[in-house]
């Protein structure tokens, strides 16, 4: 017998709005935006539950019946493929007891069953059952399902999710990252991104905005990764110097770029983007000339795959996919794989021995990075100075032909334009 008191709640008055313009400024932001539960906890409603959030890509799940396991911010979710070949994205949660119905990362189910007491679901979300059903007489089972989220929506490949049931569309939502993720399948000779080649998990002790600032952050690849450049002898760390006529670039909606085509483009050679030359990939160059022709062919080997951020979790590195998850204010995980491109297996091989060389379990860059998310963590905890300055370029922003805001590659314009749209996301009411 248990010997302990009842835990009888609180009732604690509603909470005032916060004034949102005394957190996020024009070119600085206050540090309590990343140490302060209660902030996390009104992201999660206002950013994560409310927007349009990646889950994951259709290629993960190819089959009928297949599913995988994902999340929506610290949310578990199951994306399913049923076996009319529809994408469904289920919350893993049985509505009788509160249960996860599915622990298996992923496989092959048409049905998942809870553990606890039985019940039976098909792989899109429907109860299919349970037992001793004389006692659930009268009860209608379409209403006891898994929980479904409220929007799911494709784009190429990229399976989206928001658990609002009305607001802007997925279309609405990417904006001009459309154009990077189009730029991201020519890449393939049969326009096509494959996520095939498995996750490797990295969980940091960090709020999830540092990573999502980092990203597109062209000011630290210089110092931060200088050794690993040196190393591997790569020419990427002049794409990030004072000198090089690269942009940083803001999209609206929250989505940032680090353009690197201007110093492909002033190089003028097919694959400098990967660290290589067309020759080394003879079939994968024969493949794409006679997929698009040999001038556009050479045209979207120089220019390469994006190096950008689409808010709120997903980054396109040139050759690698990550996806952010929030599990508290000051812990986050970074799925990353190689990224896959249908029709190209030599170019495929090189990208995960690559990934696994800068990403892996023993790799260099992620591991960096890893080191200042943490680091900077423990240093926003200092009381003073209670801001931290976002201005660098701030003087030489200007428009691109197309009217999104552009600075050098090395100034802060992503990092402003994503604050920006972040406190409009939490004014919302």
């Amino acid at each position: 017998m248990s010997t302990c008191a009842p835990v009888i709640p609180i009732a604690r008055a509603k909470a005032e709005p916060r004034a949102w313009g005394d957190l996020v400024r024009e070119n600085e932001v206050h540090g309590s935006l990343y140490t302060d539960p209660t902030i996390f906890e009104e992201e999660l409603h206002k950013i994560w539950f409310r927007t349009w959030v990646y889950v994951g890509h259709e290629s993960e799940v190819p089959q009928p019946n297949e599913y995988v396991m994902k999340s929506i911010g610290p949310e578990p979710i199951l994306m399913t493929r049923d076996r009319e070949g529809r994408i469904h994205l289920l919350h893993n949660r049985c509505p009788h007891r509160g249960n996860r119905v599915c622990m298996t990362e992923k496989g092959s189910a048409r049905s998942f069953t809870c553990p606890y007491h039985g019940w039976t679901f098909t792989n899109d979300g429907a109860l299919r059952g349970y037992p001793f059903p004389s006692g659930y007489e009268g009860v209608d089972r379409s209403e006891l399902g898994l929980g479904k989220v409220a929007r799911v929506a494709s784009y190429k490949g990229f399976v989206f999710g928001s658990m609002a049931a009305e607001g802007p569309s997925l279309e609405e939502h990417l904006g001009a990252a459309m154009a990077a993720i189009d730029a991201l399948c020519l890449t393939s000779p049969e326009g096509e991104v494959q996520v095939t080649a498995g996750f490797l998990k990295h969980k940091v002790k960090s709020n999830w905005k540092f990573l999502v600032e980092n990203e597109t952050d062209g000011y630290h690849p210089s110092f931060v990764h200088a050794s690993i450049f040196e190393v591997a002898k790569s020419g990427i760390g002049s794409l990030y110097s004072s000198d090089s006529t690269a942009v940083s670039r803001y999209f609206g909606q929250g989505h940032s770029e680090n353009d690197l085509r201007p110093e492909f483009r002033k190089r003028d050679i097919p694959m400098s983007w990967f660290n290589t030359t067309a020759d080394r990939l003879p079939e994968y160059t024969q493949r794409m000339e006679a997929a698009y022709g040999v001038e556009q062919a050479r045209k979207i080997m120089i220019d390469g795959t994006p190096h950008i951020m689409i808010y709120p979790n997903l980054f396109i590195a040139e050759i690698q996919l990550f996806v952010i998850q929030p599990l508290a204010f000051n812990e986050s995980v970074q799925h990353v794989t190689a990224l896959q491109f249908k029709g190209a297996p030599d170019l495929n091989r090189r990208l995960r021995q690559q990934t696994m060389g800068s990403v892996g379990p023993a790799g260099f860059l992620l591991a960096d990075d890893a080191e200042m998310y943490e680091r900077t963590q423990l240093g926003v905890q200092a009381k003073s100075p209670e801001w931290l300055y976002l201005g660098r370029g701030k003087h030489r922003e200007r428009t691109d032909e197309n009217g999104y805001l552009i600075g050098d590659a090395t100034d802060e314009t992503p990092t402003r334009g994503i604050w920006r749209h972040y406190r409009s996301l939490m004014e919302a009411s």
